[in-house]
Order: C-alpha cells, then structure tokens, then sequence
C-alpha cells in the first residue's frame, strides 16, 4: 500500500506530522498517480515529505492544473508540476471539490470491488468476497489472491476459482462435522 510512511525517508520526519499528512495524501494520491505523477521519484517524495505549509493546496494546485492543462490541450508534467506547487506554495483558488469524481481517481480496490458488484451481482459478491486491497482479494474462504492476478483472470475465471474455494471449504467442513459426530 503506498503511503507516506512507505516513502524512504519518512523515518527524518516526525510520525505525528506524516500522520496528519497520510489522511489528506490518502484523498489524492490516487488522482495523482492518475494525472502522472510518480510517488516513487525520490524528489517527488522529498517534496511532499518537506511540505510544511500548503500540503492539500498543493496537491489541490496540481490537480486543478491538470484540468485547466487537458482542456486546453497543453503538455502537463506532473512531477515538476507538483514539486513547483510544493516549493512555490501554490493555492487552491481554482479547486473544484468535483473534481475527485473522476473515476479515473479512484482506490482500484474500491472500484474493483463496486464492478465485481455489478457484473456478478452483490449478493453473489458478498458471498465471495470479503474484501478488496490494494493488493490482494480476500474470499470469504479466507484465501487471497493478489488484485492483478484477479484482474488478469477476468470475471468468470475469478468467479469460478472462488467458488471451488468455497466448495471445498463446505466439504472440508462437512468432514470434519461427520467426524466429530461419530466420535461423540
């Protein structure tokens, strides 16, 4: 899961700022990876991490640059865009809070989860799912699979392998209910 912690030089920083940094990163960074920007550049991390004033309006900042850029058809470099918007302590006067509407923004775990509910229908969902990560799937069999293999797989596929997982949970069940009945 990317986090702030995750960057490599979150342990400089103090835990109580990164925290409170990490609840508004977690709003955007799903925009930002979508607009270009590269979390894993070191500059890009130092960046953020250095922000002391201005976080959310930065990274609102970039975002809204983005919009303005890809109406226009202009070129839009994220990474310098938002370093600039960092160090320069840009403003969110031009932030439209709709703008995180763009499904292009969202967590793919939630987005994976609200498909699985509408191709399979969310009662069989919830049958087979227990949950959705950023990298994994959980079945409600207690097994995982990574997110990208599940996406790979495709529906059916997935649909499949999770129902035989769940079949054999039941019989390993049932056995063990025979048994325990025949030794009372």
């Amino acid at each position: 899961m990317l986090r702030l912690k995750s960057f490599s030089r979150a342990s400089l920083f103090d835990e109580f700022e990164i925290e409170i940094k990490e609840e508004i990163f977690s709003k955007y960074k799903y925009a930002l990876i979508y607009i270009g920007v590269d979390l894993m550049r070191e500059d890009v991390q130092e960046a953020l991490l250095n922000c002391i004033e201005g976080f959310e309006d930065a990274i609102r900042a970039t975002i809204a640059y983005w919009y303005w850029l890809t109406e226009k058809s202009q070129p839009f470099y994220a990474n310098a865009s938002l370093i600039q918007a960092i160090n320069q302590r840009w403003d969110s006067r031009y932030w439209k809070d709709e703008y995180l509407d763009n499904p292009n923004f969202k967590n793919p775990s939630l987005v994976f989860w609200e498909e699985a509910g509408r191709v399979w229908g969310q009662d069989s969902r919830n049958q087979l799912i227990a949950d959705v990560t950023e990298e994994y799937i959980l079945l409600r069999t207690g097994k995982t699979l990574s997110l990208a293999a599940a996406t790979r797989w495709g529906w059916e596929r997935l649909r499949e392998y999770a129902r035989s997982q769940q079949q054999e949970a039941d019989e390993q069940l049932s056995v063990r209910l025979r048994l325990r009945n025949a030794l009372e």
